[in-house]
C-alpha cells in the first residue's frame, strides 16, 4: 500500500508540473512545440507558484526532463553567460576524467586550510562525496593542472558555454567568474548527465546528485518532498544583480532521482547554494501539495 501511495505521489508530481503554463523561452519556437493542454488543477498549481514565489530575488527554470522544452519561467535572460558556482563541477569532473581515464582519486579534505567552504573540512572524500557535498578542497586539487582547453571538449559534448582562454585551476570549478555559462543551456546539460548515466564517471556524479538530496549540500530540498527522491546539485556564485550582494546560490533538482520527469533549477540572490536548495524543496513541495 506504501509502494502505491509513493506511485501516486510521484506521478501527481510530475502531471501538475508537466501541465504547468510555459512562460515563452528564448527558443520558443522549439521549446513550445508538443505541450499538452492545461488542466484546470495544473492552472491553479501555475497560479500558486507564481503567487507564493513571486519574489523579485527568486528566479527558476522549469523543464520537461524528456524533451528539454522549458514548461514555466521566471527568470530574466536565462540564454546569457552568468556565473553558476559549483553547477559546474560534474562537468569539471568529466573534463578531468577525460585526460586520466577516468580515474579519479581520494582526497583529504582539510577544510579552510585546504580550501573549502567548509571550516572544519569534510575528510577524506572521492568524487561521488565531492559531488555530494560540493567540496571546493577536493576540486581545487582535480584542477590544479587542468585549464580551458581541457575543459573544452567537455563544455562542447554538453553545448555549454566554454570557458574564458585564461581560466585554468579552480575557475574551471566555478570558483569566481571565469566559467560563465548560460542557465538554460545549464539546465539542458543536466539534462543529458542524467541520460548518460551508465558513462564512465557519470554514475558517481548521479550517485553524489543523489547523496547532495539525502544528506549533502541539497538535503533541504530532498527533505521537503513526499514519497519520492531526487538529484540535486547546489552552487554559490558571485553576484551580478544590481543591488549586489556577497553572493547568490543555485540549485538543480532532478525527479524522480532514477527516471527524471522534470528538472527545476532555482537562483536566489544573496543566500548560499543550500539556501537555495531550500527554496527549490518549497517550490516542489508547494507544486505537490
Amino acid at each position: 500500500m506504501v509502494a502505491v501511495r509513493r506511485v501516486i505521489a510521484v506521478a501527481a508530481i510530475f502531471l501538475a508540473f508537466v501541465l504547468v503554463v510555459p512562460h515563452k523561452p528564448a527558443d520558443a519556437a522549439t521549446d513550445q512545440q508538443g505541450l499538452p493542454e492545461m488542466s484546470l488543477y495544473a492552472q491553479s498549481a501555475a497560479e500558486s507558484l507564481r503567487r507564493d514565489f513571486a519574489d523579485p530575488d527568486i528566479s527558476f527554470l522549469l523543464l520537461d526532463a524528456r524533451a528539454g522544452h522549458v514548461l514555466a519561467s521566471n527568470w530574466e535572460h536565462p540564454e546569457l553567460p552568468i556565473p553558476l558556482g559549483s553547477l559546474a563541477k560534474p562537468f569539471t569532473a568529466l573534463a578531468y576524467g577525460e585526460q586520466h581515464d577516468y580515474e579519479y582519486p581520494s582526497h583529504i579534505c582539510r577544510g579552510t586550510a585546504s580550501g573549502c567552504w567548509r571550516p572544519a573540512g569534510h575528510g577524506s572524500v572521492d568524487l561521488t562525496n565531492a559531488i555530494a557535498y560540493s567540496c571546493n578542497s577536493y576540486f581545487r586539487s582535480l584542477t590544479e593542472d587542468l585549464n580551458s582547453e581541457d575543459v573544452a571538449s567537455t563544455a562542447d559534448r554538453f553545448r555549454i558555454d566554454a570557458p574564458d582562454q585564461q581560466a585554468e585551476g579552480t575557475a574551471l570549478a566555478g570558483v569566481g567568474s571565469g566559467w560563465r555559462i548560460a542557465p538554460l543551456r545549464m539546465a539542458r546539460a543536466y539534462l543529458e548527465l542524467a541520460r548518460e548515466r551508465d558513462r564512465p564517471a557519470v554514475r558517481q556524479i548521479i550517485d553524489g546528485m543523489a547523496k547532495s538530496a539525502e544528506q549533502g549540500t541539497g538535503a533541504q530540498l530532498g527533505r521537503a518532498l513526499v514519497g519520492t527522491r531526487a538529484l540535486a546539485k547546489t552552487g554559490t556564485a558571485p553576484c551580478i544583480h544590481a543591488r549586489r550582494a556577497p553572493g547568490d546560490g543555485f540549485a538543480i533538482a532532478l525527479l524522480p532521482a532514477d527516471d527524471p520527469k522534470i528538472l527545476l533549477m532555482v537562483r536566489v540572490h544573496g543566500v548560499p547554494g543550500s539556501q537555495a536548495a531550500k527554496t527549490a524543496g518549497q517550490m516542489l513541495r508547494r507544486i505537490q501539495d
